[in-house]
């Protein structure tokens, strides 16, 4: 294993610990998130289907950007 496996392994931990209190601190705050305009929702009597396009789009930007910083900076 390269030497810089356990930095990089490092920061996703505190990452995605960061992110984990986000949710738990701020999740009440958050609940727009799951309701963006262009996200597909159908409901009937008994079906529910939900498939969120405009939330997977952010949230791919967003990997993206925080990979693209992560390979600049490291």
């Amino acid at each position: 294993m390269p030497p810089s496996i356990g930095k990089i392994l490092v920061f996703v931990g505190l990452g995605i610990a960061v992110l984990g209190l986000l949710f738990w601190f701020a999740g009440d705050k958050l609940n727009w998130f799951d309701r963006l305009p262009g996200d597909v929702r159908y409901e009937s009597r008994n079906v529910r289907i939900y498939f969120p396009w405009v939330t997977m789009l952010l949230l791919s930007i967003l990997f993206s950007l925080v990979m693209w910083l992560i390979r600049k900076f490291f």
